[in-house]
């Protein structure tokens, strides 16, 4: 079965959608009081039978809007009608939201849901159309689907930097809704994709919300903004790490076309090609591991010569048979026979290129300003590499700002010795929380940990020197005056606690867990 055609970028029947939609309330928060939250749940885990029998009851016109755009499912044209009366069900047919079926009923051929978020600059609510999900359309994806907004997005949501810049690119917009949240801090959004009906879905999706600072161009990869530089990239790129065999489908929303992580590799090669001084991209990503050797090794390796700052992050590695399954399953293919092949085809594919695991994961990426900018030189370029596989869905909401936060620290660390580093008031940060285990009966604790309760929740162990100056550093006494203080109660060198503890108050700082004054991160 083929897709049905995108809907129409027809600006004034759009308009009147946007007013029926806002009549009805139609909403995350009304929606979720409409059926409730155990069928909320339900649906989350692809099942509408709860959410069905809730609104069995419940007023029109809402109830008519959930089930034809959310569930999926057919409604009387007469109760779309009364639903939007604005827009008319022949306003709807004709934007390409509905079809007519028999007996006087109406069929979607659109996802049409709310989306409700949260960022810097506050609370915000869209409507998002995409091509309709595994629930309605009981059968396998095709290759062209459009998708909606799924874990991916809002997990790349979560990581994006929300400072204002003047041009922003969002590299492969699918649906659209990148470039819709870059167009919350940025004057100006050029969002692309191979595809053009993910291309029609997000030109929809602008309009309905009214959105018109972005510009939408077809092409591949960079094609589309070759010679052009922008001050930030974000892209959630199609990275699925796809055997080009035949029988294995390739869908556009998540397949690159290119053998095993070649898209990641490209998008790390070209990206700070198309960066501005200063610039930041962000991108999830996959990367392979062979045989026994890091992928790490491998993603260092594609960047070696590039004055680029770099920062991975992989929240979870899958061996082969995982891998497929998960990305096989997202294809809309249940088990059974279908299935297994398809698995097989994976399976032997990875053999064949020796690989024995697949990292999934972030990428933070940022072109140098200029040497007289007071940046760091070169040789002093972030390079961090780290598996961060602990309650990572709990924490990655909002991680923008803690990046972003880590990046300025990162500058100034670069341009302070440690003698600099000693003078320094430093502060802990407010969601940091430290825990103390003890033996039964025990007065001296066996364990000290200091937990982030923001960023991406880390805990780091302690010993009593380093226990010691974070809990005294309130702002108002030196690193190194701290220190003396406690040479002189624990009766040991100063110097020496010193020594022990500055390594390791740079990664406090960086990773969030102590706060620079303000005077150290001017420059930055």
């Amino acid at each position: 079965m083929s897709e049905p055609h995108p809907p129409t970028a027809d600006a004034a029947s759009i308009a009147l959608l946007a007013r029926d939609l806002e009549a009805a309330t139609f909403s995350v928060d009304a929606l979720s009081e409409l059926w409730g939250p155990a069928a909320d749940g339900a649906l989350f885990r692809g099942h509408r039978a709860p959410a069905l029998r809730a609104i069995a009851s419940k007023p029109r016109p809402l109830a008519t809007l959930a089930t034809v755009f959310v569930l999926g499912l057919p409604v009387r044209e007469t109760e779309l009608a009364e639903a939007l009366p604005a827009l008319g069900v022949g306003g709807a047919i004709t934007l390409g939201l509905v079809a007519r079926a028999e007996s006087g009923f109406v069929t979607p051929s659109v996802d049409l849901r709310p989306y409700s978020f949260v960022d810097e600059r506050g609370s915000g609510a869209w409507w998002i159309a995409s091509d309709l999900g595994e629930l309605a359309r009981e059968h396998e994806l095709d290759e062209s689907h459009v998708l909606g907004v799924g874990g991916a997005s809002t997990t790349l949501t979560g990581l994006m930097v929300q400072r204002p810049v003047a041009s922003a690119l969002d590299l492969g917009t699918g649906c659209g809704i990148q470039a819709m949240h870059l167009s919350r801090h940025a004057e100006h959004v050029v969002a692309t994709d191979i595809s053009a009906r993910a291309l029609a879905f997000a030109r929809f999706n602008a309009m309905l919300n009214g959105i018109r600072s972005i510009e939408f161009r077809q092409g591949s990869l960079f094609e589309p903004v070759e010679g052009e530089r922008f001050e930030q990239i974000v892209s959630n790129p199609p990275f699925v790490i796809t055997p080009r065999r035949q029988g294995v489908p390739e869908y556009e929303y998540r397949d690159g076309g290119l053998v095993g992580d070649d898209i990641v590799r490209h998008m790390l090669v070209h990206g700070a090609e198309h960066l501005a001084d200063g610039g930041v991209a962000q991108f999830l990503g996959n990367w392979e591991y062979h045989g026994g050797a890091s992928a790490f090794d491998r993603v260092e390796e594609w960047v070696a010569n590039a004055a680029i700052d770099l920062w991975v992050v992989e929240r979870e590695a899958l061996d082969p048979a995982e891998y497929a399954e998960t990305w096989i399953r997202d294809g809309g293919t249940r088990p059974g026979p279908v299935f297994d092949d398809l698995e097989r085809r994976w399976l032997e594919d990875f053999e064949l290129r020796g690989v024995s695991q697949v990292g999934l994961g972030y990428i933070t990426m940022r072109r140098p300003r200029p040497a007289h900018s007071q940046e760091p030189h070169p040789g002093q370029r972030l390079r961090r590499f780290e598996r961060l596989q602990h309650q990572l869905g709990e924490t990655v909401g909002g991680l923008g700002a803690h990046l972003l936060q880590s990046l300025v620290a990162h500058d100034a660390l670069s341009r302070l010795d440690d003698d600099s580093v000693a003078a320094l008031q430093l502060r802990v940060a407010a969601s940091v929380t430290e825990e103390r285990h003890y033996w039964p009966g025990d007065d001296d604790p066996t364990a000290m940990l200091l937990r982030q309760g923001s960023g991406f929740g880390r805990a780091i162990p302690l010993d009593t020197a380093l226990a010691a100056t974070i809990g005294a550093c309130d702002g108002s006494l030196s690193v190194a005056a701290i220190c003396s203080a406690i040479g002189q109660l624990l009766d040991v060198n100063s110097d020496a606690v010193l020594a022990s503890v500055l390594p390791r108050l740079r990664e406090a700082i960086f990773t969030g867990f102590l706060e620079l004054p303000d005077a150290a991160t001017v420059h930055s």
